[in-house]
């Protein structure tokens, strides 16, 4: 998009781009058969939390598969960095998604509902974002141009659609040809896994149903409340990566703050790992009788340090530890095996 005015005027360099997908396989055991977890279209991860439901909402509603999750959150990273506040191209993009001001006009909505149509809104520059990359693959589909249609939606955003159409092609522009496979090679960075489909109904789904839209949120030591994610803190041990403090400007949940989330309003479990065991205790669930939304304790000798939710498939959803992202991991390699305790159904 900040592309509109340089492209014209820059050196002529054809491009071709290819993008790899991930694929997370897992082991199986004796007592709970873990399947292989494939990193589907929907996952996401890697995002500022204010951007997550945007991005995982323009992308569904899109017709066209193409537009998954992680294409639209690396073309934010490459156009803005997730910039919010009044963020100003040298060109004149505005926003997070960079749109000049006659092409916000043409996507630009109130999709936030504030009552005003702004690209600084996050809500509706997302949004925006994804109606005019919906619209280009549409028309890189029917265009007859072969190629990677997702690379010719993208040189279209960059650069405008004309530019694709009198190259039959990815247009020969320095920047637009950078912006393309910046942000193809990129997606993976965003990739999280497949969204984790969870049948039936009652506490211990729905618990993991809730759990499992926070796949790809940050691990963040202290962080998090029964109302979402939110900043931690480090204790002189916990919350450090490479030796700097992460946890107090990382937005999201470690382990037990997870859990109390997941069950909240209608199981109010308490904060920490080892209460939540001693508050659950009384239900004990054996090892072959595990069903979705059980907890599951992992303790040092007597002291529970780890809870995770048992996802069914002998998989665990968890938030791991610092540096990581809430995910899907199996059982027996979750946390050291010598280390569970059991498991409880609230």
């Amino acid at each position: 998009m900040k592309g509109l005015i340089t492209a014209a005027i820059t050196a002529i360099v054809v491009v071709l781009v290819t993008a790899i997908g991930l694929l997370a396989i897992v082991v199986t055991d004796d007592d709970a058969q873990a399947t292989e977890l494939p990193g589907g279209g929907g996952g996401l991860r890697a995002v500022p939390e204010e951007f997550r439901p945007w991005i995982l909402r323009a992308s569904s509603s899109c017709k066209y598969p193409e537009l998954v999750p992680a294409l639209l959150a690396a073309q934010l990273h490459q156009e803005s960095g997730f910039g919010t506040g009044h963020v100003v191209s040298p060109a004149g993009a505005e926003g997070p998604a960079q749109f000049m001001p006659g092409t916000w006009d043409t996507w630009g909505r109130d999709d936030d509902h504030n009552g005003i149509s702004s690209p600084y809104d996050i809500g509706d520059a997302v949004m925006a974002q994804g109606r005019m990359m919906c619209s280009l693959i549409g028309q890189a589909k029917h265009s007859g141009i072969t190629g990677d249609v997702r690379a010719l939606a993208l040189a279209g955003y960059n650069a405008g659609w004309q530019a694709v159409v009198d190259a039959d092609g990815i247009p020969p522009y320095d920047e637009t040809q950078n912006y393309v496979s910046v942000i193809l090679a990129s997606m993976p960075r965003f990739q999280g896994p497949g969204q984790l489909n969870v049948p039936g109904h009652g506490d211990g789904p729905n618990a993991l149903r809730k759990a499992a839209a926070r796949m790809g949120t940050p691990y963040s030591w202290g962080g998090g409340t029964p109302q979402g994610p939110s900043t931690g803190f480090c204790d002189g041990t916990n919350g450090y990566q490479n030796g700097r403090c992460i946890a107090s400007h990382t937005v999201g949940f470690d382990c037990s703050s997870l859990t109390q989330y997941a069950y909240w309003p209608s199981i109010k479990l308490p904060r920490t790992a080892a209460d939540q065991y001693r508050a659950t205790a009384d239900h004990p669930v054996s090892r072959s009788n595990l069903k979705p939304g059980d907890l599951l304790f992992w303790a040092h000798g007597s002291a529970i340090y780890h809870v995770a939710i048992y996802a069914g498939d002998g998989n665990v959803l968890h938030a791991p530890r610092t540096g990581r992202d809430v995910s899907l991991a199996p059982l027996t390699s979750a946390m050291p095996d010598s280390d569970y305790v059991g498991a409880t159904r609230p």
